[in-house]
């Protein structure tokens, strides 16, 4: 049941468009869940100077952080109905909304980072990024997310036989639950702005994500092991709601498009900066970072993909070609 003060919030948001036109200025919301000190921020801030310069001062992005307006998944419901423009969200977010993503949710899809960016950039990614139109959301454009990797409270992970028993946190995702499920962990949904507190008090022994968000997140204040074994490599989506998107004008779409791609250059870049530093900065608070052998890793979730090549054949054949993209 929905408490009074959620319906309450949901129908205040209803009341505004995602997406506003005043005094001949376009102003689209953008809502995501990162703190303002985390580089996806940064960039998004860069996309909106971007966006106003290019538009010559007629399109704004207004920028909402830290899940004020919602987690990941109310961010995506909310842009499906207009009452949100734009957002940021891990395509393991939405790949309950949009089926075909959950393929970047595979543990150890990519071969290395060099192979992730030629996938996203090609013909495969490109259409990746739109195949959640049937679903009123479109993608303009990726962001790095690095690689994942296990951090936990009470011990380091060096195989997967470590994990076993341990409460993982994951995001609502499928493949995340089943990942976490074959290296022997038990999955634990949890939003992300709740974790410091689910590690603080024991609710979880441990998560996974990108050096970045570990650092921004101040969980390492928690978590004082870092097992760095890349298990995923899944990309961030800056994406639209489809309703904002059919009223924006020919020109208002190029310059909005041409704003994220640049930002996404720029994301890029300041991203290895990001993850140098923040793994510097937590080795001197005291983490014990390490690199375990990722073999017995990647063995355990062979069958994950044989789950799909036997269920769902038509999703291996995007598979096969990633693999297969040199």
């Amino acid at each position: 049941m929905i408490s009074k003060p959620k319906i309450c919030f949901f129908f205040c948001l209803l009341l505004f468009s995602g997406c506003q036109q005043t005094q001949d200025v376009r102003v689209i919301k953008l809502g995501h869940g990162l703190g303002v000190a985390h580089p996806v921020h940064e960039a998004m801030l860069y996309m909106a100077e971007l966006l106003e310069q290019k538009s010559e001062g007629k399109m704004r992005l207004k920028i909402y952080p830290n899940q004020q307006l919602g987690s990941e998944r109310e961010l995506v419901e909310l842009l499906q109905i207009g009452s949100l423009g734009m957002t940021k969200v891990s395509s393991a977010v939405v790949e309950s909304f949009a089926p075909k993503l959950q393929i970047l949710s595979l543990p150890y899809l990519f071969r290395d980072d060099a192979h992730r960016q030629k996938v996203l950039s090609s013909d495969i990614g490109k259409q990746l990024l739109l195949d959640g139109e049937d679903f009123w959301f479109r993608g303009l454009t990726y962001y790095d997310a690095g690689n994942r990797s296990f951090y936990t409270k009470n011990k380091p992970i060096a195989s997967p036989e470590d994990l076993k028993g341990l409460k993982i946190r994951v995001m609502e995702s499928n493949m995340a639950t089943n990942m976490v499920r074959s290296f022997g962990g038990s999955p634990t949904p949890v939003s992300y702005g709740e974790l410091y507190t689910a590690l603080q008090q024991g609710i979880v022994d441990g998560a996974e994500n990108n050096p970045p968000s570990l650092y921004t997140s101040r969980h390492y204040e928690v978590c004082k092991y870092y097992a760095i074994n890349e298990h995923l490599a899944i990309p961030d989506m800056i994406i639209i709601s489809t309703k904002v998107w059919k009223i924006l004008s020919d020109q208002e779409k190029e310059w909005l498009q041409d704003a994220a791609d640049e930002s996404a250059i720029y994301q890029y870049k300041i991203w290895k900066e990001s993850v140098e530093f923040s793994l510097s900065e937590m080795e001197k608070a005291g983490v014990e970072i390490s690199y375990p052998d990722q073999e017995g890793f990647r063995e355990a979730v062979e069958g994950m993909y044989d789950a799909i090549r036997t269920s769902q054949p038509e999703m291996y054949e995007i598979v096969r070609k990633i693999q297969q993209t040199q």
